[in-house]
């Protein structure tokens, strides 16, 4: 029981139902985004979130993260969860799904440069290696699905500012799961986001009243699903790997993205999409190959919280 179920395994699934709910999110998003705007969206998104964490927090008697854990709470909360998912929400009005994705795929890259510059985690050659192989995927499965002239300037400079939130909150993020656990880390970071969205509260009611219920419940379940459960295995995972492995990890999306429009709204895949799908997963493979080498060890030297989020 003890080899099925070791931290490397958890963490792993951890990881694999971060990617699934996060790609499900595409759908969900193309639904619920064509009756709230960006901001609205982004607020009922993670306010459904925060109140689902906040009943699990509340019944596990976790309490408040030490004072030492804050900063990276607060820094993840307002980029990744706030600034990220208004902005992202806003640049898939302007763009094309397939250039929205292409642009966003450079945070992973991003936060492989800042874990190494900000956080002193090593950058084997693997990783190196797996990241380029599924970022070629990336660009291949973007271009394949871009839309001839769905694209504006505007919209691409929003998906590469969602990017760059995406990047500094995950390394924002890393140091506090030292310090917290993933579930305390993942509520109060949401939560934050939940309170930098306020200001959208008034669009939220005003574009709820008149929502067709379909869109709504896309809206609850952005929040209780790739939101506060997805959140939450993604920190589980991330408090056990450096922060570039994990970002690299998040290059599966696409792959999942185009498996789950195939098979749930009946949209084949042509060559070209299949074959950045495949360059996704062979990279996500060869840079998680190393997972024992010298960035698992530096993992496993950090403090870890003794409760699971």
């Amino acid at each position: 029981m003890r080899t099925a179920w070791n931290p490397r395994t958890l963490a792993a699934g951890a990881a694999a139902v971060t990617v699934l709910l996060w790609a499900s999110a595409f759908v969900a998003i193309r639904s619920a985004g064509d009756a709230y705007s960006p901001g609205a969206l982004a607020l009922g998104r993670l306010a459904a979130g925060a109140l689902a964490l906040g009943v699990i927090w509340a019944v596990r008697r976790e309490g408040l993260p030490p004072r030492t854990a804050w900063r990276g709470i607060l820094l993840s909360g307002l980029l990744w969860f706030g600034f990220y998912m208004v902005v992202l929400n806003w640049g898939e009005q302007q763009v094309d799904a397939g250039t929205a994705a292409l642009v966003v795929n450079v945070g992973p890259l991003l936060i492989a440069l800042l874990g190494a510059r900000l956080l002193g985690e090593p950058m084997p050659p693997r990783l190196v290696a797996g990241m380029a192989v599924s970022f070629a995927g990336a660009v291949t499965v973007g271009l394949s699905m871009s839309g001839s002239g769905g694209s504006s300037v505007l919209g691409v400079l929003l998906c590469l500012l969602a990017a760059v939130a995406y990047a500094f909150g995950v390394v924002a993020q890393k140091p506090a799961l030292g310090r917290a656990s993933p579930l305390q880390v993942t509520t109060f970071g949401c939560l934050i986001g939940a309170v930098a969205c306020l200001p959208f509260a008034g669009q939220l009611v005003r574009e709820a009243a008149r929502a067709p219920l379909p869109a709504t419940l896309d809206m609850i379940y952005l929040g209780v699903f790739p939101t506060a459960l997805a959140f939450t295995t993604w920190a589980y995972a991330l408090s056990r790997t450096t922060a570039g492995r994990m970002g690299a990890t998040t290059y599966a999306v696409p792959a999942v993205v185009v498996l789950m429009s195939w098979l749930v709204l009946g949209e084949v895949p042509g060559a070209l999409t299949l074959a950045g799908g495949v360059l996704c997963l062979a990279g996500v493979a060869v840079s998680r190959s190393g997972a024992r080498g010298r960035s698992g060890r530096a993992a496993a030297r950090e403090p870890r919280p003794e409760k699971v989020g």
